[in-house]
Formats: structure tokens, sequence, C-alpha cells
């Protein structure tokens, strides 16, 4: 039998009930609104001091497209100075000349004038000559950029015969093209990730004996797939960084998918998200690539929880937090500390303040008399 509490004692235990019921009803919502958006403006400034200005307005453009960092004006002011930066003719042309001379740039002109040298033989040529060098004089060559450059060679010569072929056969040799094309645009992005000491591992072990076999068989077929995957990454604004996180074949495909669907702005995504953000990427066509861009700016908790709740739930209760947002830290404080409560302590709140109003003594009356009911021997 329940011993008697006074009634102070049960009456705030029926609000402790009540309240950790809400919370439970409500901890989707909760679990949305506490997350805070990213301020874009500490990791920009960080780039810019390492003067990596193309990094930087790529990162901060990302987050321009949304008003809590439009209306920042600090933020537009950053991105004037970077604008005005990467403008100024003497920056322009010290990038065209990395792009000739080293074949790597991370702006667009360099990178157009490194490819454009790389995608015909001459780059090619370029790097073999250079290697040819190092090892008359009886210094290190680098294997892996003579095997590179030793693809592209016969990629190439393969783009050459594939094109003759399909104007003599009235295009039907077309996919062949665009296979030596992709082996092409592959071998250029490896060069450049091996220039800039951004090849990840498993494809420097396994980029020699591909070009052997290339040399060997006189045919691109053993490497038109992982070429291709690569050049997926070339297509995109810093590929190079997203292929430095490769483990291995399977990695790449995966991540080679990712940039298929969100092109530019992979990269932004990934330092934004990580892991969290290729799990998520892949589930795009359910989750919509605009929801996923919003979730990101919350950074890796806010593509848990898009993935978590779903991107109805997700763009409601964002859209929700937003109108809240005049409520500043505290709201969203408070909204974290609710949203994280255990949900056992919240259910053994709710069956305390269920158990203390329940009507003991009548039921303890009722099942006495059940008890004590004489039993009729006809039954």
């Amino acid at each position: 039998m329940m011993l008697p509490l006074k009634l102070p004692i049960k009456i705030g235990l029926l609000l402790l009930a009540i309240f950790a019921a809400g919370i439970l009803w409500h901890q989707t919502q909760l679990t949305v609104l506490a997350l805070a958006q990213i301020n874009p403006v500490p990791e920009t400034q960080r780039l810019v001091s390492e003067e990596r200005y193309a990094d930087a307005a790529s990162y901060l453009d990302f987050f321009l497209a949304y008003d809590y960092v439009q209306d920042n004006p600090e933020a537009k002011k950053l991105e004037a100075d970077i604008a005005a930066i990467r403008r100024d003719p003497l920056y322009q042309a010290q990038k065209f000349a990395d792009g000739i001379v080293d074949g790597t740039s991370d702006e667009l002109v360099g990178q157009v004038a490194g490819v454009t040298t790389d995608f015909f033989v001459i780059g090619d040529l370029r790097d073999l000559a250079k290697q040819g060098t190092q090892w008359l004089r009886g210094e290190e060559v680098d294997e892996i950029l003579a095997a590179l450059a030793a693809i592209g060679v016969a990629a190439s010569t393969a783009q050459v015969v594939s094109t003759v072929a399909t104007a003599g056969s009235g295009g039907a040799a077309a996919p062949a093209v665009g296979a030596s094309t992709a082996v092409k645009g592959g071998t250029i992005i490896l060069k450049i990730a091996r220039k800039l000491g951004k090849l990840p591992t498993w494809l420097t072990k396994l980029l020699p004996q591909a070009a052997d076999t290339v040399n060997k068989t006189k045919k691109l077929d053993t490497v038109t797939d992982l070429f291709g995957d690569v050049y997926s990454l070339a297509k995109v604004k810093g590929g190079i960084n997203l292929l430095e996180k490769t483990t291995d074949a399977a990695s790449l495909k995966r991540v080679a998918r990712v940039a298929d669907t969100f092109g530019d702005q992979t990269v932004t995504l990934y330092r934004l998200g990580g892991d969290a953000f290729l799990d998520v990427a892949l589930k795009a066509k359910d989750l919509g690539t605009d929801t996923i861009k919003l979730a990101a700016t919350y950074g890796q908790e806010g593509l848990r929880v898009l993935d978590k709740v779903g991107a109805i739930n997700f763009v409601k209760y964002t859209a929700r937090g937003s109108k809240m947002a005049y409520k500043g830290d505290v709201f969203q404080i408070l909204a974290r500390l609710l949203a994280f409560l255990p949900q056992w302590l919240l259910a053994v709140l709710v069956a305390v303040g269920a158990w203390v109003w329940l009507p003991w003594q009548t039921l303890s009356r009722l099942s006495q008399r059940f008890r004590q009911r004489p039993v009729n021997a006809t039954e």
C-alpha cells in the first residue's frame, strides 16, 4: 500500500511528470532547436592569415547563401577584402606562373594554365624530362610522377587514336574517347596531388604497378574505372583535398559519387561535416541536397540530427528556431539541456507522477471486497 504523501509533494511530482512527458513528446523538436549554426568568420580569417585566399573565398561563399551570415557586416567586409586580393593583377600573374611552371595552383587562372599544358602531352613530356634529368644527375627520381606521366602519354595517344576512329566510324567509337579523357583528367589531378604531398598512401603503392601494366598491354582498361573516379574529383574545386582523405578504391568511388552530386561545394561540406557528411550525402535523393547543405551549417551534429529526424522535421524545426533567435544563447542552452536529458530519467519521472496519483485506497477497498465476496457453490 502506498504511504500517504502531503498534497504539495504530490502536486510537485505531478508537475514534474507533466514536464517530463512534454519533453519526451517534443524531444525531436528540442534536439533540432539545440543546434547552433557555425560562424564562418573565424575559420575564414585563419585561411586568410595562411594566404589561402581561394580556400577562404570558397568556404565563406558557402555560408553567404544563408541570411544569418549575409546579414553579418564582418562577414561581408571579409568577403570584399578577399575579393580585392584575388583581383590584384600581380596576384593573378603569380598564380598563372605557378600553373605553367609547376602545374599546380589554388586559383582558377593557374589551374587553367596547368591543366592546359597537362591535358596535352606537353605536361607529361615536361614531367618525364624533369625526372630523366634528375636520373642523369644521379638525383632521386619520383617514380610516382614518372608513372603518372607515362600513363598520361598513353592516354593522350589513346585520345588521338579514338578521335580519328570516331570520325571514321560516324561516332561509334565515342565511348573510347570519353574513357581516355577520364584517364587523362585523372592523371592531371594525381600529379598535382603528388606535387602538393596530398597523394594518399594506397595510391602511391598502386600507381607504379598500374603504369607498368599500361606500358605492357598498351591499353587503359585496367585503370579506366579508378582514374574515372579521380576525374570526378578533378572537376570540383579542391578535389585534391577530398582525394587525400580516401583509403582505398571503394572510398574513392564513394567520394566521387558525392562530388558528382554536390559539385564545387563538396570540399566545404566535407570540411564542415567530415564522414558524417559523406554518410548523409549518399542519401541526397531522399533528404534533398538543399536540406543537407542547411544541416551542414550546424556542423557534424546537424548532419547527424538530419539523418535521425528526417528532412521534413529538420526544416520545420530549424525554421521555428530561426524565429526564436531573438531569445539568444539562453534559449539555446535551455533547449540543449532539455533535449539531452536521458529518456530513462524522463520515463521514471512520468511513472512516479502517475504512481502517486493513482487512487490506491479505493483500489485497495475494491480488492478486499472482491476477495471477501462469498463463492456460490452452484457456480
